[in-house]
């Protein structure tokens, strides 16, 4: 898994809502976005034996839950090609070139920042965008499933949205080790998605 840079400072997802980042590509058609609950999910079409909406909701639901964050909390889930996130990565990282996941804040300061509720009382975490065609690649490398290989990248993107670095050694070594800590805990789901037949 290569980390990620976190946008600069000044980049946060005042500018970059979910809806604003789809309209970046329009048309964008989705096979699945659930737009009535707190975690919002949008798979682009044509991405062959991508999880499910309702799988990749219970994962990120899961991970916020082991982070202590409760019901009042709103996260976007963006599943893409290598395409739209390398335009993300070009357009708001300066990076001309595709990468796993890029994580969008809405939160400032570090995971030990107390929480507080903004005035509507929903806690705006940011967006979680990821390349399912990296996804793919870094599963073969790593010789695990697909499914699994998502969920990491779940993981990594949504504990960088509450303040986990990885820019120095052990900020990574931290973040990697509370990686493993909730990949052992959503490690049913994990296998109920790799099982054969599924």
């Amino acid at each position: 898994m290569h980390p990620f840079p976190c946008p600069p400072t000044g980049i946060r997802l005042k500018l970059l809502r979910l809806t604003s980042i789809i309209a970046l590509f329009a048309p964008a058609p989705a096979c699945a976005m659930i737009t009535d609950m707190e975690i919002d999910i949008l798979v682009d079409e044509g991405l062959a034996g991508c999880p499910d909406a309702p799988w990749l909701k219970e994962v990120a639901g899961r991970v916020l839950a082991a982070q202590g964050i409760g019901s009042q909390a709103e996260l976007g889930l963006f599943i893409t090609s290598q395409e739209r996130i390398r335009e993300l990565n070009r357009s708001y990282l300066g990076k001309d070139r595709p990468t796993d996941v890029i994580a969008f804040h809405m939160l400032s300061g570090g995971e030990e920042s107390n929480f507080v509720l903004p005035p509507d009382g929903v806690l705006h975490l940011g967006e979680v965008v990821i390349s399912y065609p990296q996804a793919v690649i870094q599963a073969e490398q790593q010789g695990h499933s697909v499914v699994r290989e998502t969920a990491i990248l779940i993981i990594h993107g949504i504990l960088h949205l509450l303040g986990y670095q990885d820019e120095e050694p052990e900020l990574k070594l931290r973040m990697a080790g509370r990686e493993a800590e909730i990949l052992g805990l959503i490690e049913d789901i994990l296998k109920q998605a790799e099982a054969p037949g599924r």
